[in-house]
């Protein structure tokens, strides 16, 4: 089952310390990149969630943001540092003195101040034992995001395989007819030179040009990747670059029929082929 490498998942949970919200945010990336945005009493655990990232996700650029917003404690969440306090009061009362026009103070903009309201310490152990199981479950919905992008990919590999096919069977019943109108028009050459050909290095000629126009290896070739990829496709591990490495293979191909064409129809065919690769190539770009 494919996986696309982009997807956006956020869950939320209430605990008695507070409030958390992950967001986990994946772009395209050649390798797995883990970021993290963090609230400074979860730096020690970093390496913990990168793990439980690194368990779920294979490849992709990955952000993931954790908000927490404590729970207010009514016994000692407002505490008033009095000291610092009484010290701003004398500041503003020898300010007032100099600037007798000054308003009175907001108290609130003194509780703004920084270092007037104390919090006590958050303790990281319950933080992280809350936050920790969130994330797998925001990575579970990203996975499954991914998954549903991965099943769309996968529907449009296999279109564009059917069609690679198609064109691939096409050619090949084509080619007796490309064949014998080469043969035909390297006869209609040599009875214009009106000159009597010597019947075996005729044939000779013959042969060579039929093994010029010889697509059969490149045809059965094509038709080889195409399996493996419907086979790639069905595999539940990450085949991103397995899958562009035969892009490459299936583009090569294609360039080997063009440049062996001597035919309309299949300088036609190479060319559609070619946009069906490309097609492919893209989109594969997105796969983990």
């Amino acid at each position: 089952m494919l996986h696309s490498m982009t997807g956006f998942a956020r869950e939320s949970a209430d605990a008695e310390i507070g409030a958390l919200t992950w967001e986990i945010r994946a772009v395209n990336h050649r390798y797995l990149d883990v970021q993290f945005r963090l609230p400074e009493e979860m730096r020690p655990h970093e390496q913990a969630f990168r793990q439980a990232v690194a368990a779920i996700l294979n490849r992709g650029k990955v952000e993931c943001s954790l908000n927490f917003r404590r729970a207010f404690d009514r016994q000692g969440e407002l505490q008033i540092n009095t000291e610092l306090v009484e010290l701003i009061g004398k500041r503003i009362k020898e300010m007032s003195a100099e600037l007798p026009a000054t308003g009175a103070v907001n108290p609130f903009d003194v509780m703004r101040w920084p270092g007037v309201v104390e919090q006590a310490d958050i303790e990281a152990e319950p933080l992280f034992e809350a936050a920790l199981p969130l994330l797998e479950k925001t990575l579970d919905a990203i996975k499954s995001m991914r998954a549903s992008e991965g099943a769309r990919i996968a529907g449009m590999i296999e279109s564009r395989c059917a069609e690679i096919a198609s064109i691939s069977k096409s050619v090949r019943e084509r080619m007796p007819e490309v064949l014998e109108a080469a043969r035909a028009k390297q006869r209609e050459r040599i009875e214009k030179l009106d000159v009597e050909a010597d019947s075996g290095r005729l044939e000779a000629e013959l042969a060579l040009i039929a093994q010029k126009l010889d697509v059969d290896e490149e045809l059965d070739r094509l038709d080889s990747h195409l399996v493996e990829i419907r086979d790639i496709v069905q595999r539940d591990e990450p085949v991103g670059r397995r899958l562009d490495f035969l892009m490459q293979e299936l583009n090569r191909e294609a360039n080997t029929l063009a440049s062996k064409s001597n035919d309309t129809e299949t300088t036609r065919a190479s060319v559609e082929l070619k946009v069906l690769i490309e097609q492919m190539r893209e989109q594969i770009q997105n796969v983990e």
